[in-house]
């Protein structure tokens, strides 16, 4: 049941801009499933971003991955590596942009209705 978001410089989707966000979840949300062995609902949010700050205003992307917790931390390891992976084959064509990535925990205080 992963919650994923993907955050990213809305310069980079469009004539010239070389993401594909409908290509990137396509292949993403099925390898984080795949890799964490969800069950359950999971959801995948792309947000463009016209406004940030980072000296350069170099384009990025960003992915938080939220798992239920209870996984070992070399399997969420393993993950974050999977999806810079991911990440680079979407973009290295792409001059000057920088992708990251995180995989954590979702808190004690989430929940989900209805629960399934």
């Amino acid at each position: 049941m992963p919650h994923i978001d993907i955050d990213y410089s809305d310069r980079l989707v469009g004539r010239d801009g070389g993401l594909d966000v409908s290509a990137l979840v396509a292949e993403l949300h099925p390898l984080v499933v795949d890799r964490v062995r969800s069950v359950g609902v999971g959801k995948t949010f792309a947000r463009p971003s016209a406004s940030y700050v980072d000296g350069e205003a170099a384009p990025f992307v960003h992915v938080s991955v939220g798992l239920l917790p209870g996984r070992p931390q070399a399997v969420k390891n393993a993950l974050s590596d999977d999806v810079l992976t991911l990440l680079d084959k979407h973009l290295s064509a792409v001059p000057g942009v920088t992708y990251s990535v995180e995989v954590r925990d979702l808190d004690a205080s989430y929940r989900l209705y209805p629960t399934h």
